[in-house]
C-alpha cells in the first residue's frame, strides 16, 4: 500500500480514471495534470484521410491513440461523413496499438484485426512482422509532434508508410487546475510524478517553469520519483539529465506498478 503518497500524471481527470482507480485502491492521493491540449487541424483531415484511402489504397490502418481515433470520426460526424469514413477504414486491416485505442475503435463500430502484446512502436513493429507484411502499405493518422521511429521502423520491415497528420500539440492554457499540485510541490510534498508521453513532459516543463527557475525545478524533480510510461518518453527528462523510471509495461497500470514498486523502497 501507498499510504498518504501522493502521485501525480500528466493526464485530465477524464483521461486519468484508470490511474485515480488505482491509486485509491492503494491509499494514494491522485491527482491528475491536464498537460497538453490538441488542436485539430480541422474539417479537412477526413477529406484527407479518404483521399489517401483512394490514392494510396492501404492495406492497413493503423491507431496509435484513442485521441486520434476520437478527433478522426467525431470530426466525420460533424461533416455529414462517418458512415464513408467508417466504411473506409473498415475496407482495411486494422491495427491499434492498445487496448484503450481498441475500445475507442470499436465505440465506432470499427472491428480491431490486430493489437499488438507489447503495446508500444516496438511492439507495432513485431506485430508487423509476425504477419508478414512485408510490400504491405498502412495509413497512419496521428499526432503531428511525432517522431520518424515508427516510420523507420515499419519501412525497414518492408512496410511503406502514409502518415496523415490530425492534429498539433501545446501545452495546457488554463493552469488554474494545477493550483493544488503547485502547493504541494512547493511543500515537498508530492512524492510521484508519472509521465504519459513525451510531449505531456515537454508540457509539464513549460507550465512548471513558469514558477521556478530551471535549476530549482530540476533539482526538486530529482528528489522524486518520476515513471515514464515508454522510452520515448524518458527521454526527453534524460536528456536534462533528470532521472527516471521506465515502465517495461507501456500502459497506465504498468507505469503504476513501476511508481508503487518504487515508491515502497524508498
Amino acid at each position: 500500500m501507498l499510504d498518504g503518497k501522493t502521485i501525480a500524471i500528466t493526464r485530465s481527470k477524464d483521461d486519468a480514471s484508470e490511474f485515480i482507480t488505482l491509486a485509491e485502491q492503494n491509499n494514494a492521493n491522485p491527482i491528475p495534470l491536464p498537460t497538453i491540449e490538441l488542436v485539430s487541424k480541422g474539417e479537412k483531415i477526413v477529406d484527407d484521410f479518404l483521399n489517401l484511402i483512394d490514392v494510396e489504397n492501404p492495406d492497413y490502418s493503423l491507431f496509435l491513440s484513442s485521441k486520434a481515433v476520437k478527433i478522426l470520426f467525431d470530426t466525420a460526424k460533424n461533416v455529414g461523413k462517418f458512415e464513408k469514413l467508417q466504411l473506409a477504414v473498415a475496407n482495411t486491416m486494422v491495427m491499434s496499438v492498445g487496448p484503450k485505442t481498441t475500445l475507442s475503435l470499436n465505440s465506432y463500430g470499427i472491428k480491431v484485426n490486430h493489437e499488438p502484446h507489447n503495446n508500444s512502436s516496438v511492439g507495432v513493429g513485431e506485430e508487423f512482422s509476425q504477419i508478414n507484411a512485408v510490400g504491405k502499405k498502412v495509413i497512419i493518422p496521428r499526432s503531428g509532434a511525432s517522431n520518424s521511429f515508427l516510420k523507420d521502423l515499419l519501412n525497414k520491415i518492408g512496410v511503406d508508410v502514409v502518415e496523415l497528420h490530425l492534429y498539433d500539440v501545446c501545452a495546457f492554457r488554463d493552469t488554474s487546475q494545477w493550483n493544488g499540485f503547485r502547493e504541494l510541490f512547493s511543500q515537498n510534498k508530492v512524492d510521484g510524478v508519472i509521465f504519459t508521453s513525451a510531449s505531456s513532459v515537454r508540457g509539464f516543463l513549460e507550465i512548471m517553469l513558469q514558477d521556478y527557475e530551471k535549476t530549482d525545478l530540476m533539482n526538486r524533480l530529482s528528489k522524486l520519483s518520476l515513471v515514464c510510461i515508454g522510452p520515448f518518453t524518458s527521454e526527453e527528462l534524460t536528456k536534462l539529465d533528470i532521472p527516471c523510471i521506465v515502465s517495461d509495461v507501456h500502459t497506465v497500470a504498468g507505469a503504476f506498478d513501476e511508481m508503487k514498486n518504487s515508491l515502497i523502497v524508498m
